[in-house]
Parts: C-alpha cells; structure tokens; sequence
C-alpha cells in the first residue's frame, strides 16, 4: 500500500516560517527531515520525499477551449496554511503510515522543540486495470 503524507505549514502568516528562524534551528530541522528520509530508506518505506516551493510561487492551471493553459496566482491567496512538503511512503498497513507521519511531526522548530507538524495521511489510489 502507498500512502502520501502531507506537511502542512504551521498556521502563520501564509509564508514558510521557517526562513525567520536562526541558522541553527533551520540546519536541525533539514538534518531531522534528511535522517527521517534515511531512517526510511533502511526500513524500506521511502518512496520519495520533496519539500514545496513559496505559496507565493504557486499557480493554478486550467484548460481552456482555445487549447491555451488559463494561469492564475493561487491556489489559495488568504490561506494561512499551505502544504510544505509531502512524502510517499510503502507500508503493509495503515497504520504504518501513520506511524510514520508522526514520526515527521515531531520536527524540530526554534530552540528545537518539536513542532507537531499537522500531516495528512491518504492512501495513493490505482487507476483500474
């Protein structure tokens, strides 16, 4: 079974907080993010893992009968939440996958405390044969 976990930002200003915090808090969260994705890589679960550019980069897309793409900021100009990052993870069961979220909620954030990071678990669906 594959599952994507979701990062969500924390609640904030709709910008990636993480670039206001010092230079060794940020270095310990990418160390923590980069063990994880190893520790997952041992344990055979680690499928892919990437971090998101700036909400700000963002862009919704959508077809139009001309055949040209209609490109508008997005997705969501007044969220205070955004998604980070995600991984994608092979596991038996759920609750494996779930157990893996909270392994990466407990990011270190300023002073490395843990920042309990929200995740949204959903199973990767197959298109039918």
């Amino acid at each position: 079974m594959k599952f994507m976990l979701m990062m969500h930002a924390p609640r904030g200003t709709g910008d990636w907080a993480v670039m206001n915090w010092s230079e060794a808090d940020l270095k310990a969260h990418v160390v923590f993010m980069k063990n994880l994705n190893l520790a997952l890589r041992q344990e055979g679960s680690f499928v892919s893992a990437e971090g998101l550019a700036m909400p700000s980069e963002a862009r919704v897309v959508r077809g139009r009968p001309d055949g040209k793409p209609e490109v508008t900021d997005g997705p969501f100009a007044e969220a205070k939440e955004f998604l980070a990052g995600f991984w994608i993870v092979e596991v038996k069961t759920p609750e494996e996958a779930y157990a893996i979220a909270a392994r990466a909620s407990l990011a270190p954030g300023p002073g490395g405390k843990p920042l309990y990071i929200p995740l949204e678990v959903r199973e990767v669906g197959s298109a039918p044969a």
